[in-house]
């Protein structure tokens, strides 16, 4: 009795925490936005702070991939994607924060299709969760913030998923930025300017 409400209030200070942040972030893209904007102009650490803002605050949309893009075409790529791989889990963390304490709410609340997809989101992620997660990670897709919530309701272990998503967002990283890369090189080169 006493091991569950030391677990259930963990939980909800995971989720509140994880709640707190996400908001946090979203008033800040909102009253900054302009200097949101200006990040690209700090390289790799402003690639890394946009990465986290990007990631963690779905329901503002942030610049991240533009911003990675671009940067892939002027900085060396490979740390362009280490950096926005890198920011990207740490606001995976948040969102695993916000599941592991708030996504109990999805799991009991009946009826419509947000509640029978986050279930079937659930019970793919129970069967074959690692696979789910770097797949949904390494690619661009709005199916990983639910999966991510999902992950954190479903307990899974927060050291595997640290890893699962730092390897997929770094991959996702590096396809951007190789994608900035070549593409900001081929354009400049069919401009007939140096690249």
């Amino acid at each position: 009795m006493e091991s569950e409400r030391k677990v259930g209030k963990r939980a909800y200070i995971f989720g509140g925490t994880g709640i707190l942040v996400t908001v946090a972030m979203a008033v800040v893209v909102v009253l900054y936005w302009e200097e949101v904007r200006a990040l690209e102009g700090y390289g790799y650490l402003g690639n890394f702070i946009i990465s986290v803002l990007g990631g963690a605050t779905v329901i503002i949309p942030v610049p991240m991939l533009a911003v990675q893009f671009a940067l892939g075409g002027v900085l060396n790529p490979v740390f362009v994607g280490l950096t926005a791989g890198f920011g990207e889990t740490v606001a995976a963390l948040i969102i695993y924060m916000t599941g592991y304490g708030g996504g109990t709410p999805f799991v009991k609340a009946e009826g419509g299709r947000i509640h029978r997809a986050y279930m079937r989101l659930m019970g793919l992620m129970e069967r074959r969760g690692s696979l789910v997660l770097f797949i949904l990670s390494a690619v661009v897709n709005p199916f990983f913030y639910p999966a991510a919530l999902a992950a954190g309701a479903l307990r899974f272990g927060v050291r595997r998923y640290f890893l699962i998503c730092l390897l997929g967002k770094t991959a996702k990283g590096f396809t951007v930025a190789y994608a900035g890369f070549f593409g900001l090189r081929g354009i400049l080169g069919l401009l007939g300017m140096p690249g």
